[in-house]
Protein backbone atom coordinates (compact mmCIF):
# COMPACT_ATOMS: atom_id res chain seq x y z
CA UNK A 1 0.00 0.00 0.00
CA UNK A 2 2.71 2.73 0.85
CA UNK A 3 5.30 1.82 -2.16
CA UNK A 4 5.93 5.51 -3.71
CA UNK A 5 8.94 4.26 -6.06
CA UNK A 6 9.39 1.72 -8.15
CA UNK A 7 12.19 0.13 -6.56
CA UNK A 8 10.58 0.11 -2.65
CA UNK A 9 9.65 -3.07 -1.98
CA UNK A 10 7.50 -4.46 1.08
CA UNK A 11 7.35 -7.93 2.72
CA UNK A 12 3.57 -7.07 3.56
CA UNK A 13 0.63 -4.64 2.48
CA UNK A 14 1.09 -2.44 5.73
CA UNK A 15 4.50 -1.95 6.64
CA UNK A 16 5.59 -0.75 9.87
CA UNK A 17 6.79 3.14 10.09
CA UNK A 18 10.19 1.66 10.93
CA UNK A 19 10.42 0.16 7.37
CA UNK A 20 8.95 3.29 5.43
CA UNK A 21 11.80 5.60 7.24
CA UNK A 22 14.40 3.08 6.27
CA UNK A 23 12.92 2.70 2.48
CA UNK A 24 12.99 6.46 2.43
CA UNK A 25 16.49 6.66 3.37
CA UNK A 26 17.74 4.27 1.19
CA UNK A 27 16.02 6.05 -1.65
CA UNK A 28 17.33 9.30 -0.31
CA UNK A 29 20.94 8.29 -0.61
CA UNK A 30 20.76 5.71 -3.42
CA UNK A 31 20.29 8.98 -5.51
CA UNK A 32 23.04 10.99 -4.13
CA UNK A 33 20.20 13.60 -3.05
CA UNK A 34 22.68 14.13 0.55
CA UNK A 35 24.48 16.60 -1.15
CA UNK A 36 21.64 18.35 -2.81
CA UNK A 37 19.45 18.53 0.29
CA UNK A 38 19.65 21.55 2.34
CA UNK A 39 18.21 21.48 5.75
CA UNK A 40 16.62 23.90 8.26
CA UNK A 41 15.71 26.59 5.25
CA UNK A 42 12.47 27.98 5.70
CA UNK A 43 10.25 28.55 2.00
CA UNK A 44 8.63 31.85 2.18
CA UNK A 45 8.44 32.55 -1.93
CA UNK A 46 8.77 31.00 -4.82
CA UNK A 47 8.90 32.96 -8.35
CA UNK A 48 9.08 32.98 -11.64
CA UNK A 49 11.78 34.66 -13.80
CA UNK A 50 11.12 35.67 -17.05
CA UNK A 51 12.43 32.62 -19.00
CA UNK A 52 10.34 30.71 -17.01
CA UNK A 53 11.96 28.87 -14.02
CA UNK A 54 11.42 29.26 -10.54
CA UNK A 55 13.43 31.10 -7.63
CA UNK A 56 13.33 30.16 -3.87
CA UNK A 57 13.65 33.10 -1.45
CA UNK A 58 14.25 35.64 -3.50
CA UNK A 59 17.72 34.22 -3.23
CA UNK A 60 19.16 33.05 -6.95
CA UNK A 61 22.42 32.94 -5.77
CA UNK A 62 22.38 30.81 -3.10
CA UNK A 63 19.86 28.23 -4.10
CA UNK A 64 19.90 28.16 -8.03
CA UNK A 65 16.77 28.16 -10.75
CA UNK A 66 14.41 25.54 -10.99
CA UNK A 67 12.29 24.02 -13.40
CA UNK A 68 9.78 22.63 -11.11
CA UNK A 69 9.15 22.73 -7.66
CA UNK A 70 7.27 19.90 -5.93
CA UNK A 71 5.25 21.60 -2.57
CA UNK A 72 4.98 18.44 0.29
CA UNK A 73 4.45 19.94 3.15
CA UNK A 74 1.61 17.58 3.87
CA UNK A 75 -1.66 17.62 5.70
CA UNK A 76 -0.10 17.75 9.34
CA UNK A 77 2.32 21.08 10.77
CA UNK A 78 2.54 21.74 14.36
CA UNK A 79 0.59 19.82 17.04
CA UNK A 80 -2.65 20.85 18.10
CA UNK A 81 -2.56 20.67 21.35
CA UNK A 82 -5.95 22.07 23.29
CA UNK A 83 -6.14 22.57 27.15
CA UNK A 84 -8.21 20.57 28.74
CA UNK A 85 -10.55 21.86 32.14
CA UNK A 86 -8.42 22.07 35.23
CA UNK A 87 -5.28 19.78 33.30
CA UNK A 88 -2.83 21.14 36.19
CA UNK A 89 -4.86 18.75 39.08
CA UNK A 90 -3.69 15.64 37.04
CA UNK A 91 -0.82 13.63 38.27
CA UNK A 92 0.56 12.17 35.58
CA UNK A 93 2.05 12.86 32.34
CA UNK A 94 -0.07 14.75 29.67
CA UNK A 95 1.76 13.98 26.18
CA UNK A 96 0.55 14.71 22.59
CA UNK A 97 0.68 11.78 20.48
CA UNK A 98 3.06 12.95 18.46
CA UNK A 99 5.56 13.02 21.06
CA UNK A 100 5.38 9.01 22.35
CA UNK A 101 8.35 7.87 20.93
CA UNK A 102 10.89 7.14 23.73
CA UNK A 103 7.95 6.95 26.58
CA UNK A 104 7.29 4.49 28.76
CA UNK A 105 3.74 3.14 29.28
CA UNK A 106 4.42 -0.41 30.55
CA UNK A 107 1.31 -1.36 33.29
CA UNK A 108 -0.28 1.67 32.87
CA UNK A 109 -3.75 3.00 32.25
CA UNK A 110 -3.76 5.36 29.24
CA UNK A 111 -6.31 7.54 28.52
CA UNK A 112 -6.20 8.37 24.91
CA UNK A 113 -8.29 12.01 23.52
CA UNK A 114 -9.75 11.51 20.55
CA UNK A 115 -11.00 9.33 18.18
CA UNK A 116 -9.38 10.17 14.91
CA UNK A 117 -6.48 8.24 13.45
CA UNK A 118 -3.97 9.93 15.79
CA UNK A 119 -6.18 8.24 18.40
CA UNK A 120 -5.86 4.67 16.25
CA UNK A 121 -1.77 5.61 16.45
CA UNK A 122 -1.54 6.41 20.15
CA UNK A 123 -3.54 2.85 20.79
CA UNK A 124 -0.93 1.18 19.02
CA UNK A 125 1.69 2.63 21.00
CA UNK A 126 -0.09 1.46 24.35
CA UNK A 127 -0.70 -1.87 23.09
CA UNK A 128 2.85 -1.91 22.16
CA UNK A 129 4.40 -0.37 25.20
CA UNK A 130 2.19 -3.59 27.09
CA UNK A 131 -0.35 -0.64 28.97
CA UNK A 132 -2.58 -2.20 31.44
CA UNK A 133 -5.34 -0.40 30.48
CA UNK A 134 -6.67 1.61 27.78
CA UNK A 135 -9.38 3.87 27.37
CA UNK A 136 -10.11 5.73 23.81
CA UNK A 137 -12.25 9.40 24.91
CA UNK A 138 -14.03 9.66 21.95
CA UNK A 139 -16.67 12.63 21.18
CA UNK A 140 -18.11 11.32 18.08
CA UNK A 141 -17.95 7.62 16.19
CA UNK A 142 -15.51 7.03 13.56
CA UNK A 143 -15.87 4.58 10.96
CA UNK A 144 -13.26 1.73 10.64
CA UNK A 145 -12.39 -0.05 8.22
CA UNK A 146 -10.16 -3.75 8.36
CA UNK A 147 -6.28 -3.74 7.00
CA UNK A 148 -7.26 -6.05 4.11
CA UNK A 149 -7.00 -5.32 0.48
CA UNK A 150 -9.66 -6.94 -1.05
CA UNK A 151 -12.10 -5.12 1.45
CA UNK A 152 -10.78 -1.75 0.41
CA UNK A 153 -10.48 -2.45 -2.72
CA UNK A 154 -14.36 -3.39 -2.88
CA UNK A 155 -14.96 0.05 -1.01
CA UNK A 156 -12.70 1.99 -3.60
CA UNK A 157 -15.09 1.05 -6.67
CA UNK A 158 -17.58 3.62 -5.44
CA UNK A 159 -16.12 5.05 -8.45
CA UNK A 160 -17.76 9.30 -7.27
CA UNK A 161 -16.80 8.87 -3.85
CA UNK A 162 -19.79 9.81 -2.22
CA UNK A 163 -22.84 8.09 -0.48
CA UNK A 164 -25.01 6.81 -2.52
CA UNK A 165 -28.60 4.65 -2.82
CA UNK A 166 -26.49 1.61 -2.45
CA UNK A 167 -24.05 2.63 0.13
CA UNK A 168 -26.09 0.93 2.67
CA UNK A 169 -24.97 -2.47 1.34
CA UNK A 170 -21.18 -2.19 2.42
CA UNK A 171 -22.03 -0.45 5.62
CA UNK A 172 -24.45 -2.94 6.61
CA UNK A 173 -21.68 -5.76 6.03
CA UNK A 174 -19.01 -3.85 7.87
CA UNK A 175 -21.39 -3.62 10.54
CA UNK A 176 -22.81 -7.30 10.31
CA UNK A 177 -19.29 -8.99 9.69
CA UNK A 178 -16.21 -6.49 11.08
CA UNK A 179 -17.56 -4.38 13.76
CA UNK A 180 -19.74 -7.50 14.60
CA UNK A 181 -20.66 -7.26 18.39
CA UNK A 182 -18.84 -3.80 18.23
CA UNK A 183 -21.98 -2.73 16.06
CA UNK A 184 -22.84 0.29 18.74
CA UNK A 185 -19.34 1.94 18.07
CA UNK A 186 -20.55 1.99 14.23
CA UNK A 187 -21.75 5.53 12.92
CA UNK A 188 -25.47 5.63 12.10
CA UNK A 189 -25.16 9.21 11.81
CA UNK A 190 -23.08 9.42 8.72
CA UNK A 191 -21.73 7.38 5.94
CA UNK A 192 -18.39 5.88 5.37
CA UNK A 193 -17.94 8.31 2.08
CA UNK A 194 -18.37 11.56 3.87
CA UNK A 195 -15.25 11.38 5.87
CA UNK A 196 -11.71 9.73 6.10
CA UNK A 197 -12.33 6.03 7.78
CA UNK A 198 -9.41 4.06 9.57
CA UNK A 199 -7.85 1.64 8.39
CA UNK A 200 -7.15 -0.68 11.83
CA UNK A 201 -8.20 -3.90 13.38
CA UNK A 202 -5.86 -3.61 16.20
CA UNK A 203 -8.86 -1.25 18.13
CA UNK A 204 -11.66 -4.22 18.21
CA UNK A 205 -8.64 -7.02 19.21
CA UNK A 206 -8.04 -4.92 21.89
CA UNK A 207 -11.72 -3.98 22.80
CA UNK A 208 -12.80 -7.03 23.03
CA UNK A 209 -9.74 -8.67 24.94
CA UNK A 210 -10.93 -6.62 27.36
CA UNK A 211 -7.66 -4.37 27.42
CA UNK A 212 -9.34 -1.40 25.93
CA UNK A 213 -12.78 0.89 25.84
CA UNK A 214 -14.12 2.77 23.46
CA UNK A 215 -16.01 5.77 25.37
CA UNK A 216 -18.23 8.00 23.68
CA UNK A 217 -19.04 11.73 24.79
CA UNK A 218 -17.11 14.66 26.61
CA UNK A 219 -14.80 15.60 28.96
CA UNK A 220 -15.68 17.65 31.47
CA UNK A 221 -12.95 18.34 33.98
CA UNK A 222 -9.66 16.34 34.74
CA UNK A 223 -8.79 15.20 38.58
CA UNK A 224 -5.72 13.85 40.29
CA UNK A 225 -6.31 10.60 38.99
CA UNK A 226 -7.71 10.88 35.19
CA UNK A 227 -10.71 13.22 34.09
CA UNK A 228 -14.67 13.29 34.45
CA UNK A 229 -15.97 11.93 31.46
CA UNK A 230 -19.60 12.82 30.30
CA UNK A 231 -20.52 9.06 28.81
CA UNK A 232 -22.77 9.67 25.99
CA UNK A 233 -25.49 6.89 24.16
CA UNK A 234 -25.20 6.47 20.72
CA UNK A 235 -27.24 9.04 19.05
CA UNK A 236 -26.53 11.50 21.93
CA UNK A 237 -25.23 14.53 20.17
CA UNK A 238 -21.93 16.18 21.06
CA UNK A 239 -22.20 18.48 24.35
CA UNK A 240 -25.49 16.54 25.19
CA UNK A 241 -27.43 14.81 28.67
CA UNK A 242 -25.27 11.79 29.63
CA UNK A 243 -23.73 10.14 32.41
CA UNK A 244 -21.02 11.56 34.29
CA UNK A 245 -17.96 8.93 35.77
CA UNK A 246 -14.19 9.48 36.56
CA UNK A 247 -11.87 7.47 34.19
CA UNK A 248 -8.86 6.68 35.92
CA UNK A 249 -5.53 6.80 33.97
CA UNK A 250 -1.52 7.61 35.00
CA UNK A 251 -0.95 8.74 31.09
CA UNK A 252 -3.27 11.48 28.61
CA UNK A 253 -2.50 11.13 25.14
CA UNK A 254 -3.75 14.13 23.19
CA UNK A 255 -4.79 12.68 19.71
CA UNK A 256 -6.26 15.67 18.70
CA UNK A 257 -4.45 16.34 15.34
CA UNK A 258 -1.87 18.70 13.67
CA UNK A 259 -2.37 22.19 12.19
CA UNK A 260 -2.56 22.13 8.87
CA UNK A 261 0.80 23.65 6.97
CA UNK A 262 -0.18 26.91 4.99
CA UNK A 263 0.98 26.72 1.03
CA UNK A 264 0.90 30.53 1.21
CA UNK A 265 4.72 30.54 -0.30
CA UNK A 266 2.99 29.53 -3.81
CA UNK A 267 2.48 32.54 -6.25
CA UNK A 268 -0.95 34.63 -5.43
CA UNK A 269 -2.49 32.60 -8.68
CA UNK A 270 -2.51 29.62 -7.04
CA UNK A 271 -5.14 30.77 -5.21
CA UNK A 272 -7.66 32.58 -7.24
CA UNK A 273 -11.20 31.43 -7.18
CA UNK A 274 -13.33 29.07 -7.98
CA UNK A 275 -9.92 27.28 -8.55
CA UNK A 276 -8.22 27.24 -5.26
CA UNK A 277 -7.00 24.31 -2.99
CA UNK A 278 -8.32 21.39 -3.43
CA UNK A 279 -10.07 22.49 -6.41
CA UNK A 280 -7.18 22.12 -8.98
CA UNK A 281 -6.00 19.89 -11.93
CA UNK A 282 -5.35 16.18 -10.42
CA UNK A 283 -5.94 18.26 -7.11
CA UNK A 284 -2.27 19.03 -6.70
CA UNK A 285 -1.62 21.07 -10.02
CA UNK A 286 -2.70 24.57 -9.82
CA UNK A 287 -4.08 25.85 -12.77
CA UNK A 288 -2.01 28.75 -13.92
CA UNK A 289 1.40 26.83 -12.83
CA UNK A 290 1.74 23.11 -14.34
CA UNK A 291 4.99 22.97 -13.12
CA UNK A 292 3.94 23.45 -9.53
CA UNK A 293 2.53 19.94 -8.49
CA UNK A 294 1.51 20.40 -4.61
CA UNK A 295 1.94 16.07 -3.70
CA UNK A 296 -0.47 15.33 -0.43
CA UNK A 297 -1.29 18.82 0.27
CA UNK A 298 -4.74 20.01 -0.77
CA UNK A 299 -6.57 17.15 0.55
CA UNK A 300 -9.46 17.59 2.94
CA UNK A 301 -11.13 14.02 3.22
CA UNK A 302 -10.01 11.07 1.22
CA UNK A 303 -9.50 7.24 1.99
CA UNK A 304 -5.56 6.89 2.47
CA UNK A 305 -4.70 9.80 0.90
CA UNK A 306 -1.11 9.58 2.79
CA UNK A 307 2.25 7.36 1.80
CA UNK A 308 0.79 5.79 -1.19
CA UNK A 309 1.89 4.80 -4.40
CA UNK A 310 -0.08 8.02 -5.96
CA UNK A 311 2.28 10.04 -4.64
CA UNK A 312 4.81 8.90 -7.36
CA UNK A 313 1.97 9.01 -9.81
CA UNK A 314 1.73 12.85 -9.07
CA UNK A 315 5.41 13.13 -9.40
CA UNK A 316 6.09 11.43 -12.63
CA UNK A 317 3.43 13.48 -14.36
CA UNK A 318 5.33 16.89 -13.63
CA UNK A 319 7.93 15.24 -14.81
CA UNK A 320 6.45 14.55 -18.04
CA UNK A 321 4.68 17.69 -18.29
CA UNK A 322 8.46 19.23 -17.62
CA UNK A 323 10.37 16.97 -19.84
CA UNK A 324 7.76 16.99 -22.66
CA UNK A 325 6.26 20.27 -23.85
CA UNK A 326 3.60 18.41 -26.10
CA UNK A 327 2.21 16.94 -22.93
CA UNK A 328 1.71 20.18 -20.74
CA UNK A 329 -2.18 21.23 -20.30
CA UNK A 330 -2.90 25.00 -20.67
CA UNK A 331 -4.69 26.57 -18.05
CA UNK A 332 -8.17 26.31 -19.97
CA UNK A 333 -7.70 22.83 -19.99
CA UNK A 334 -6.58 22.54 -16.59
CA UNK A 335 -10.10 24.22 -15.59
CA UNK A 336 -12.35 22.45 -17.88
CA UNK A 337 -10.65 19.22 -16.24
CA UNK A 338 -11.61 20.93 -12.88
CA UNK A 339 -15.23 21.71 -13.91
CA UNK A 340 -16.02 18.94 -15.83
CA UNK A 341 -15.02 16.85 -12.29
CA UNK A 342 -17.67 19.25 -10.14
CA UNK A 343 -20.13 18.22 -12.43
CA UNK A 344 -19.75 14.46 -12.29
CA UNK A 345 -19.55 14.57 -8.19
CA UNK A 346 -22.40 17.85 -8.11
CA UNK A 347 -24.80 15.63 -5.95
CA UNK A 348 -21.58 14.59 -3.55
CA UNK A 349 -22.39 15.48 -0.07
CA UNK A 350 -18.75 16.43 0.37
CA UNK A 351 -17.07 18.86 -2.14
CA UNK A 352 -16.28 17.98 -5.48
CA UNK A 353 -12.18 17.75 -4.47
CA UNK A 354 -12.91 17.54 -0.70
CA UNK A 355 -13.29 13.37 -0.91
CA UNK A 356 -12.08 10.23 -3.33
CA UNK A 357 -11.37 7.11 -3.56
CA UNK A 358 -8.67 5.23 -5.24
CA UNK A 359 -11.29 3.69 -8.29
CA UNK A 360 -11.86 8.06 -8.59
CA UNK A 361 -7.89 8.25 -8.94
CA UNK A 362 -7.46 5.77 -11.61
CA UNK A 363 -10.33 7.63 -13.35
CA UNK A 364 -8.74 10.60 -13.12
CA UNK A 365 -5.44 9.79 -14.11
CA UNK A 366 -6.96 7.47 -17.28
CA UNK A 367 -9.14 10.18 -18.12
CA UNK A 368 -5.94 13.12 -18.22
CA UNK A 369 -3.68 10.29 -20.14
CA UNK A 370 -6.26 9.47 -22.67
CA UNK A 371 -7.45 12.65 -23.79
CA UNK A 372 -4.00 14.17 -24.70
CA UNK A 373 -2.10 11.44 -27.74
CA UNK A 374 1.20 13.14 -27.11
CA UNK A 375 1.15 11.47 -23.39
CA UNK A 376 0.39 7.56 -24.53
CA UNK A 377 3.97 7.13 -24.88
CA UNK A 378 3.78 8.22 -20.96
CA UNK A 379 1.21 6.33 -19.79
CA UNK A 380 3.71 3.08 -18.45
CA UNK A 381 5.93 5.67 -16.61
CA UNK A 382 3.27 7.84 -15.08
CA UNK A 383 1.48 4.57 -13.79
CA UNK A 384 4.53 2.32 -13.04
CA UNK A 385 7.91 4.54 -13.14
CA UNK A 386 9.15 2.46 -16.04
CA UNK A 387 10.58 3.69 -19.53
CA UNK A 388 10.52 7.09 -20.38
CA UNK A 389 11.86 9.81 -18.07
CA UNK A 390 15.02 11.79 -17.62
CA UNK A 391 18.06 9.63 -17.92
CA UNK A 392 20.25 10.12 -14.74
CA UNK A 393 23.41 10.82 -17.18
CA UNK A 394 21.54 14.09 -18.48
CA UNK A 395 20.43 15.11 -14.74
CA UNK A 396 23.81 14.81 -13.60
CA UNK A 397 25.16 17.15 -16.33
CA UNK A 398 22.68 19.65 -15.93
CA UNK A 399 23.26 19.45 -11.58
CA UNK A 400 27.40 19.41 -12.81
CA UNK A 401 26.53 22.71 -14.74
CA UNK A 402 24.85 24.49 -12.24
CA UNK A 403 27.43 23.22 -9.10
CA UNK A 404 30.03 25.02 -11.39
CA UNK A 405 28.15 28.06 -12.11
CA UNK A 406 27.56 28.32 -8.51
CA UNK A 407 31.38 28.29 -7.96
CA UNK A 408 32.33 30.76 -10.86
CA UNK A 409 29.55 33.60 -9.19
CA UNK A 410 30.87 33.10 -5.64
CA UNK A 411 34.38 33.87 -7.26
CA UNK A 412 33.17 36.98 -9.10
CA UNK A 413 31.69 38.16 -5.83
CA UNK A 414 34.67 37.50 -3.56
CA UNK A 415 36.73 39.47 -6.12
Amino acid sequence: MYRFHPSVQFDSAYPTQQQIKEQIVDVWKRYDLERRTTFETKVTSVKKTKNGQWIINNDEEQYGRFDGILATVGVCGDPKMPSLPSHEKFKGQIYHSSELDGKDAKGKKVLIVGGGASAIEALEFAVKNEAAEIDVLSRSDKWIIPRNILVQSLLACNIFGQETSLSWIPEWLLRKFFYRDLQDIAPTDKGIFTGTPMANDELFNQIREGKAHWLRGDIVSVEEKGVIFNYRSKGVPKGGPGHERLVEGDIIVMATGFKRPSLTFLPDECFDEPYGPPSWYLQVFPPKYPDICANNSTYVDAIGTVGNMHIGIYTRFLLMFLTDPLTRPTEGWMKTWIDFTRFMKRLAPTGAFDFFTYAELIYWYFFVLVVNPFRWKWALFVFFGIGRGLPLRFVEQENSFRRELKKQRKSKKAH
